[in-house]
């Protein structure tokens, strides 16, 4: 009966997003209040101690509202400087087969995107650039999403990763047996979500190409998808060996920004000099003949900085990231010593609250470690004088930034801030008190629950949760937030490996990216296809649904072999 109660949040939750359209930064506030009216009257919680945790949540929320503020920036700034203008007509020349197009921008472009900044950016520009090269606007729209689904676990430099493993370190901190050490955790679970996408990314650029064959191809066939695996296969291992280095020895804030820059600049180079490339041409219909319900009913926006007049280089457009992946393996390699100096809760690198309203709260907000100061707004700012950018359009994209951050930024306040109640709900226990579940967390009650109600079939529920997650927040890093420290104490409970849960976690996350509403709405606004939204989701869910079916496969199989990566101590 408590794990309902418990429960009742979340359920809130899917029901006014999934049933009523609610948008997160409306359910999400909902699902905190009645969180901290449960933990006030069944769990019995003070007021001050609900009002702390709430405080401490909505602070952490800081570390990932500032690396979206600080991706955006840098889209926004790059939008308004001409800097994307030029990077997008750079890919016009490359290949005139849709099929080598979707794979160059709608997934190597895409993934590179996806690792800088994130949050929906991916679609919103590799969309309406595969539309200027041919595209019908609705294949444009899938195509993109399906495709932005493999690096979305390390989007904006790492976020849903680094949050899932921040939702989940109080307890394996708590679990770590001698010899063992958090960050060895957080390297061990960042390379495990990116095994199973791995092996699954050459599947899903097949998938997306069978579809994109055979519902917009001239011959409606998916026979001009089977002659390019050659090209998928070649592109497919180019992105994966650096994307898995990466997530082994680096972290997550490297796999999908590296090897979507590496596989980028090797497939346009193979595409113009015709290695692997299909000796048969793909082709859509005449425009005259496609249906109604592909093309754009509104005009596609396109960037706002260059004029035509003055042409940036594609060295000075290219310059910011240049400038970002270096900043971000300067101070993110162990090796190099700035890493030990900024990665500390100590001032003045860091902002560290003991305790809030007399309660234990530990907070630290280490601003010389987030991404999101450092290095995207100091990028931002360099950008300034290096593209020439006049103070209005200076301002125009600090507007626009922060149009676009303010639903993230509550939805994330709230939903923090809920997560914090239910992990330290009953803690301490009511004085007095006789029920069992007042020495338990919510948390704990909830995976309790899900234990006893699926036991050792969780492994195929697992991804499921995240996909729900993203399903209904519009958001792989929200669906971390909400759900990672449930699957982690789930897997407890069920002495399942935690790491690869947690993996599942995040795989979930990010595959629940081709069908969570808002990036379908968001996708189809950009590609002006407003209307189709339904039709979009339904096709989506067949590459989704692989997707789950392929990560049950390999992180699941490893389970059930008994393989555990980082065998914790009883909690």
């Amino acid at each position: 009966m408590y794990a309902i109660i418990a429960f009742i949040p979340i359920i809130v939750t899917v029901i006014v997003m999934a049933g009523f359209n609610w948008p997160a930064k409306r359910a999400l506030p909902l699902a905190w209040l009645i969180t901290a009216v449960i933990c006030l009257t069944v769990w019995k919680m003070g007021f001050v101690m609900v009002a702390a945790h709430t405080v401490s949540g909505m602070l952490t929320s800081l570390d990932t509202i500032f690396v979206i503020f600080g991706a955006i920036l840098i889209m926004n700034t790059m939008k308004q400087s001409g800097a994307m203008s030029t990077i997008n007509k750079m890919f016009t020349s490359i290949s005139d087969d849709p099929r080598i197009q979707m794979i160059i921008i709608g997934f190597m472009f895409g993934a590179f995107i996806e690792g800088a900044a994130g949050f929906g950016t991916p679609a919103a520009l590799a969309a309406p650039l595969l539309i200027s090269v041919g595209f019908p606007p609705l294949c444009a729209a899938m195509v993109a999403l399906v495709l932005n689904s493999t690096p979305v676990a390390y989007g904006a430099v790492g976020t849903p990763t680094s949050t899932a493993v921040a939702q989940v370190q109080d307890q394996v901190t708590g679990m770590l047996a001698a010899g063992q050490d958090f960050e060895a955790y957080k390297l061990g679970v960042t390379k495990w979500a990116a095994i199973p996408s791995a092996i699954i990314c050459p599947i899903i650029i097949f998938v997306a190409m069978c579809m994109m064959c055979k519902m917009f191809g001239k011959e409606k066939s998916i026979k001009p998808a089977f002659e390019c695996i050659p090209y998928i296969l070649m592109s497919a291992v180019v992105f994966c060996i650096p994307f898995v280095i990466c997530a082994a020895f680096l972290g997550p804030e490297f796999p999908s920004l590296i090897a979507g820059l590496v596989a980028m600049v090797f497939c346009i180079v193979t595409a113009q000099k015709g290695i692997l490339v299909p000796k048969t041409k793909f082709e859509f219909p005449e425009k005259s003949a496609w249906a109604d319900y592909w093309k754009s009913n509104a005009e596609v926006q396109d960037d706002k900085g260059s004029s035509g007049d003055t042409q940036m280089s594609p060295v000075l457009a290219w310059m910011p990231y240049i400038l970002i992946a270096l900043i971000l393996v300067v101070t993110r390699i162990p090796a190099i010593a700035i890493k030990g100096i900024l990665n500390v809760t100590t001032a003045p690198w860091a902002i560290s609250i003991p305790s809030i309203f007399g309660v234990d709260v530990n907070y630290a907000f280490k601003w010389a470690w987030n991404p999101g100061i450092l290095p995207f707004v100091l990028v931002a700012l360099i950008i300034i004088p290096m593209h020439k950018m006049s103070g209005e359009k200076v301002a125009a994209a600090w507007k626009d930034t922060l149009t676009m951050l303010s639903g993230a930024a509550i939805a994330l306040v709230f939903g923090i801030a809920m997560v914090q109640l239910f992990r330290n709900s009953g803690i301490p226990a009511a004085e007095g008190a006789e029920l069992a579940y007042y020495n338990k967390t919510m948390l704990r009650v909830m995976a309790e629950g899900m234990a006893a109600l699926f036991g050792p079939a969780y492994i195929i529920v697992s991804p499921l949760i995240g996909v729900i997650g993203a399903f209904i927040s519009g958001s792989a890093t929200v669906s971390c937030t909400l759900f990672s420290s449930l699957q982690f104490d789930t897997a407890v409970l069920l002495k399942l490996p935690t790491m690869l849960i947690v993996a599942m976690q995040i795989c979930g996350g990010a595959m629940g990216n081709m069908v969570c509403v808002n990036n379908i709405v968001s996708a189809c606004a950009t590609c002006g296809t407003i209307g189709v939204e339904g039709r979009l989701m339904r096709s989506n869910v067949i590459p989704m649904i692989i997707y789950a079916a392929l990560t049950v496969l390999i992180l699941g199989g490893l389970i059930i072999s008994g393989f555990d990566p980082f065998p914790l101590a009883a909690g």
